[in-house]
């Protein structure tokens, strides 16, 4: 991708799936990068994995708590001298019907998912506001932000808050040349995603991805490359924008 060698990357929720595939990508394209995560031996784990690919440091934090996210952000900025790309990734879910979600479950699911991606988005744009030069930020929405999923009303509230977060930052901070986008990914074979659908049965995967039509799910590899697509020169004009990984599943009725 343009003009992403030099950059400066902090990766949250980047100790494990799709925001470790995400560091790595960014590694990669020849930027220096701080990846963060709750667990702070899985974010030692992953720098380890990453280390020979370049620069990379790790932090742990829990991004729905102001102090941990104004703690994290200074420590990225420390580290880099500076952040210019934020890939916005920490959230969580779980299967839970309508019904049965507790009002404890429902703030926990937005504390991570929307507070948490508010607080960090908030806290890095201040610094780009700052520096002056520009910058990206792309915020992690979902499929389940564009249409509603059984047992997931919170987290597809969760995920539609943060799309409409993404382009209201986007129409406020466009002025000061920074842009902010959402990436929307379907089914991604994840750890995350695997232990939720072994809950479905042995062969779900198998069975839902005969309603895809490119008749797979898919991997964190490829929202990786979205995330770096999105921080790049290649969409200098893209903002306030959505962008689907999903193999074609919202193309189905």
């Amino acid at each position: 991708m343009r003009g992403l060698r030099g950059k400066r990357v902090l990766v949250s929720g980047g100790s494990s799936g799709i925001g470790a595939a995400a560091a790595r990508r960014f590694l990669e394209e020849g930027c220096r990068v701080v990846l963060a995560g709750l667990d702070p031996a899985e974010v030692r784990s992953a720098v380890e994995a990453l280390e020979h690919l370049g620069e990379v440091h790790g932090f742990s934090a829990d991004v729905s708590r102001e102090t941990d996210v104004r703690d994290l952000v200074g420590a990225a900025t420390n580290a880099l001298g500076g952040i210019d790309v934020l890939a916005n990734n920490a959230g969580i879910a779980w299967r839970e019907p309508f019904l049965d979600i507790s009002a404890e479950h429902w703030d926990r699911m937005l504390a991570v998912n929307l507070r948490g991606m508010f607080l960090v988005a908030q806290a890095v744009a201040r610094g780009l506001v700052e520096q002056g030069r520009g910058g990206a930020i792309v915020n992690m929405s979902s499929t389940n932000g564009l249409g509603g999923e059984a047992d997931y009303a919170h987290y597809n509230a969760s995920k539609a808050g943060v799309l409409l977060l993404t382009k209201t930052m986007a129409v406020e901070l466009g002025p000061r040349g920074i842009r902010v986008n959402a990436l929307c990914p379907g089914f991604i074979r994840t750890a995350l995603n695997e232990r939720i659908a072994a809950d479905m049965g042995p062969d779900f995967i198998d069975r839902y991805e005969q309603s895809i039509p490119l008749l797979r799910t898919g991997l964190p590899e490829e929202v990786a490359s979205a995330y770096a697509f999105l921080a790049s020169d290649d969409a200098a004009c893209n903002t306030g924008s959505e962008l689907v990984v999903d193999g074609g599943q919202l193309a189905v009725m």
